[in-house]
């Protein structure tokens, strides 16, 4: 038994670069367990300054200087962020506010329709086991009423916090940008000069993840503002939420697209009930979606993720698991990670 450890320890474990290599991951997964939340604002600046860099190496194609390139790209930034803060963020949370209010009478609707099953189908559903369904989707609608007030006046000392970070965060994007090449070598002296296997992870993980950044951005606002006009057209209400949910649901390949269905099928149902506009909707929304991943998605990421399915679900529920919002957000980045990892992780042949 020892000796099969000890044969795989030498495979894998005996080169200096692979132990600091595996205490690095270590160091890092403990970080991201006991101090998630503080490490989350750092990653996503990093997210955006991944995604800017483009903008800047553009600029300095043109010779423009890099100080320059770095303000004009992080103005930009911060205008956007400004506009989104101040037109979309209030349209967002006044028609949040304007759904829930309306959730009771959806509930009562829903209930009144599934009052008329038994009549309709009674070899299917008898009234003894409707009336237990509806007993307990009332009384889980309470529990969701309930959980929705506490989390909203629980979050409320944290909204200090979040003005916090919608301050720290451009300015970590900003210095990113600045001083990245400062940055990447004072970094590097501190690991050893000998380094292939980290050089190989950095120039995979830089070129993929870089990719990945700007295209999932791309993706997001293509499918988010196709999605809005495609709703407003049919005059479909709370158009900006909706839209908004389907192109933040490319955030999670696949299960996204198919949880963000069901709000977006049931405000049509219940604004239009079976009618032509209904059918319409799922029509478009269904249109939005098939695009989406058989045209957009190809032509976007063609050269940025190589990952299977089952890994990419895989590492939603794994990181999801282990850091909640974050987790999933990163889910892609962090398996193109351990992808890169197992790629170029060193091997020692066993000897006869």
């Amino acid at each position: 038994m020892w000796r099969v450890v000890e044969t795989w320890v030498n495979r894998y474990f005996a080169d200096e670069e692979a132990v600091l290599l595996l205490l690095l991951l270590l160091a890092g997964l403990v970080l991201v367990i006991t101090m998630g939340g503080i490490a989350a604002p750092i990653i996503a600046a990093l997210g955006f300054a991944f995604l800017l860099q483009g903008a800047v190496n553009f600029l300095k194609r043109w010779r423009v200087p890099h100080v320059l390139a770095v303000v004009v790209v992080f103005t930009a930034f911060v205008g956007l962020f400004v506009l989104v803060l101040i037109f979309l963020v209030p349209m967002v949370i006044h028609q949040s506010s304007n759904l829930l209010a309306e959730i009771p009478g959806m509930l009562k609707r829903g209930q009144e329709v599934l009052q008329l099953l038994p009549e309709r189908y009674p070899h299917l559903i008898s009234e003894e086991r409707l009336v237990e369904f509806t007993t307990y989707a009332n009384a889980e609608a309470r529990k969701f009423a309930e959980a929705a007030l506490t989390f909203s006046v629980s979050q409320f000392p944290n909204l200090i916090g979040l003005l916090v970070y919608l301050i720290l965060v451009p300015l970590m994007v900003f210095f990113i940008l600045k001083d990245r090449q400062q940055l990447i070598t004072m970094f590097a002296n501190l690991l050893p000069e000998r380094r292939p296997v980290m050089r190989a992870v950095w120039n995979e993980m830089n070129a993929q993840i870089a990719n990945y950044i700007r295209g999932k951005a791309a993706e997001i606002l293509i499918v988010g503002v196709v999605s809005y006009f495609s709703f407003l057209a049919l005059g479909l209400r709370y158009s900006a939420l909706l839209a908004l949910s389907v192109g933040l649901s490319v955030l999670i390949p696949y299960i996204g697209a198919a949880v963000v269905t069901v709000p977006v099928l049931i405000v049509g149902y219940f604004q239009w009930g079976w009618g032509n506009e209904f059918i319409w909707l799922a029509v478009i929304y269904g249109v939005i979606q098939f695009l989406d991943g058989n045209v957009l998605v190809p032509l976007l990421f063609s050269e940025a993720v190589n990952l299977h399915p089952l890994s990419i679900i895989l590492a939603v529920l794994v990181f999801g698991g282990i850091w909640g919002f974050w987790g999933v957000f990163f889910a892609i980045p962090l398996a193109t990670l351990i992808k890169a990892l197992y790629n170029a992780w060193p091997q020692h042949e066993k000897t006869v």
